[in-house]
């Protein structure tokens, strides 16, 4: 080889070299506990594997395509832990990680013990795994942000479309697990925040499997006077699936089946959304879903506050995500922000029936002196943590 290719070679490695050198890394973890074995009755659309990691991957490549403009890259480190692990275990393996900013996909009781950990205080945690409303409305901590909507941002947003619709008499039907009594409470909040009316109230008692015993038992269940909508509270698909169509008045069923709220749904297409389903179901394989959203929406905060601020610094990054001046741009025709009086992600929620897109809460009509947006879920007068 002659002297003048030798140099170009060597040039073109010292370049490179150094532009390695110059790039910014910029590592995130996700922790994702096992789950309790579950059997749902309608197993058409079983939990998928990857729910909430195939978000947080999307989020990932669409940080990196940013980032290699900006001399940045950045890391997913996947952290599994058992189903309750103790909290210095959970600790331990983000310590040994290294990365200051953790995306959770766990219980609200793994929250608890990982986050009792006094050396926790020294990482930022999106919580993207769970909806109950006391991390968000007693019990809010300043380095725990919530990209999942809470239970009370579920029930104000279906309860607004409610009110819309003048259906202002619910019947309320309640499963039998702590969940579904937490999300009943949801609704009874929004019902007294919006006009709604519970005019029957009833706890479902009929056991869990409703399949070969539905069609005599709701009917006869559902008796009992006159209403608009029907609210089911079954977070765990026991039961929900198998009122609609079945009821002794025929009335439509909303909640936890049915017509729901929540942070995303699959059917999404305005604002670009499709775009953002497109890559997802290249990336994975189907549709994305709320906690898949949630866990994307945690890890592009990381990647907007990066390209604002130009740093990979984790205290830098936290303190301007939590700041006045950060936005997301989230696919739903409004920029998304964090609340500072409990951390949570103010965000429209889409209100769907299985296959569709119904509409968009906050509504028309209903209106806050700071945002709309504020409408759902905990006001800061509503909370006693204040992010403490």
């Amino acid at each position: 080889m002659s002297t003048l290719p030798r140099l170009a070679t060597c040039a073109a490695a010292a370049l490179l070299s150094l532009a390695a050198s110059a790039q910014t890394s910029i590592r995130i973890s996700y922790l994702e506990e096992a789950r309790a074995a579950a059997n749902p009755l309608a197993n058409i659309e079983p939990r998928p594997a990857d729910l909430g990691r195939a978000g947080a991957e999307l989020g990932l490549a669409d940080n990196n395509t940013t980032g290699k403009f900006l001399q940045q890259r950045f890391e997913l480190k996947r952290i599994d832990v058992p189903l309750g692990a103790s909290g210095a275990d959970m600790l331990a393996r983000l310590d040994k990680q290294g990365a200051g900013l953790v995306v959770l996909n766990v219980s609200a009781a793994a929250i608890d013990r990982l986050l009792q950990q006094p050396a926790a205080k020294r990482y930022l945690f999106f919580n993207a795994g769970a909806p109950d409303d006391r991390l968000r409305q007693s019990q809010c901590r300043a380095n725990l942000l919530h990209t999942l909507p809470g239970r009370a941002m579920q029930a104000d947003a279906l309860a607004q479309y409610l009110a819309t619709r003048r259906w202002n008499k619910w019947f309320l039907v309640t499963g039998p697990r702590p969940e579904d009594k937490l999300y009943a409470a949801a609704i009874r909040r929004a019902a007294k925040r919006f006009g709604g009316r519970i005019v029957l109230d009833k706890g479902w008692n009929y056991g869990h499997d409703a399949r070969r015993t539905a069609q005599g038992e709701v009917p006869v269940f559902t008796q009992g006077g006159d209403y608009d909508v029907l609210i089911v509270a079954d977070e765990s698909g026991d039961f929900g699936d198998y009122l609609s169509y079945r009821t002794w008045l025929p009335r439509p069923v909303a909640g936890t089946q049915g017509l729901v709220a929540d942070g995303w749904h699959a059917a999404a297409e305005q604002w670009g959304a499709v775009q953002l389903q497109n890559r997802f179901h290249t990336h994975s394989g189907r549709g994305m879903q709320a906690v898949d959203y949630a866990a994307w929406a945690a890890v592009r905060s990381v990647g907007e506050a990066a390209s604002r601020t130009g740093s990979g610094d984790a205290t830098r990054l936290a303190a301007y995500i939590r700041g006045p001046d950060f936005q997301l741009a989230g696919f739903k025709g409004r920029t998304l922000s964090y609340r500072p009086w409990n951390g949570e992600l103010r965000q429209p929620m889409m209100v769907a029936q299985p296959r569709a897109l119904v509409s968009l809460s906050p509504q028309d009509g209903f209106l806050h002196p700071r945002t709309d947006l504020d409408t759902l879920g905990f006001d800061a007068p509503e909370v006693s943590c204040q992010g403490k």
